[in-house]
């Protein structure tokens, strides 16, 4: 009679363990049905023009790319979960697996590369700085010795310029970009520095339309991936969605529509694989 009992209880736990296991597991999505499933998305949400959390939702280049990614991935918009990557924290979240992946003006360096791995390029963005409209003073790198250059705390791209192109250039750190926007609008700075592709989603707000212009002076190459946890298999159908995404026109729309407003001279969408140095 013992042994009876005995085989009863393991066998309602052996029940519970195979329950548990069809239920979760290292799949999230295994044993869901399609309305259950998610995916969860790492972006900006502070980056107008890439990523930025609004009231009707999120919207941005970045935001329009990982969307594209998922539904080529077999998920619907409202299958999506946002989740804020900032940029201290993407490896992490990675590692850890808060989220799947991550397209958040991510770019790829041999640093990054050795703790997870990326998909793309999908965009190759390059160091510029952001001037007034009608400037006709800085038209080079050089231009900007003895100019008040901002950028924001944190940053390393006034620096590199003050370092490499302009020595004499007058570093000014704000704490945001919009701070320094502000006082690019009201000539307390010359020149406001980061990647052109940020620089041109502030710029094309309609706020701010037409009051600045970028300088084009791509000062570096910054190739923008979509980070995915180490050795995940997620890594080859991102990037045979993004080569999808650039031959069916709708990389060009999401430039467009992201970008359009602030005149931004875009590269071409780059081939997968192809780390510009």
């Amino acid at each position: 009679m013992k042994l009876r009992k005995v085989s009863a209880a393991s066998a309602a736990v052996l029940a519970l363990a195979l329950t548990a296991t069809a239920c979760g597991g290292d799949d999230k999505d295994s044993g869901s049905s399609d309305g259950d499933k998610k995916i969860t998305i790492g972006i900006k949400f502070d980056q107008p023009g890439l990523g930025q959390k609004t009231p009707d939702g999120y919207a941005g280049f970045d935001v329009d790319v990982a969307t594209y990614v998922a539904k080529k991935l077999g998920y619907t918009e409202d299958q999506i979960e946002w989740k804020e990557s900032k940029s201290a924290d993407r490896e992490t979240m990675l590692q850890r697996g808060d989220v799947d992946f991550i397209a958040a003006t991510y770019s790829i360096t041999p640093e990054r590369s050795e703790k997870v791995d990326f998909a793309g390029p999908y965009l190759l963005a390059h160091q510029d700085v952001l001037i007034r409209a009608d400037d006709d003073k800085i038209k080079s790198p050089e231009d900007l010795n003895d100019a008040k250059l901002c950028s924001v705390t944190g940053s390393t791209s006034a620096q590199n310029v003050k370092d490499k192109l302009a020595p004499k250039a007058q570093l000014q750190k704000y704490p945001t970009y919009s701070a320094c926007l502000n006082g690019l609008q009201t000539g307390a700075i010359d020149a406001l520095t980061t990647d052109d592709s940020i620089l041109a989603g502030y710029a094309a707000q309609s706020q701010f339309k037409g009051k600045f212009k970028l300088g084009g002076f791509k000062m570096t190459n910054e190739n923008y991936g979509i980070g995915v946890k180490k050795g995940s298999d997620l890594k080859a159908k991102i990037n045979d969605a993004l080569e999808a995404m650039a031959t069916d026109g709708a990389w060009d729309k999401a430039v467009k529509d992201n970008f359009g407003p602030a005149n931004y001279k875009n590269e071409p969408a780059p081939k997968i694989g192809d780390i510009k140095s």
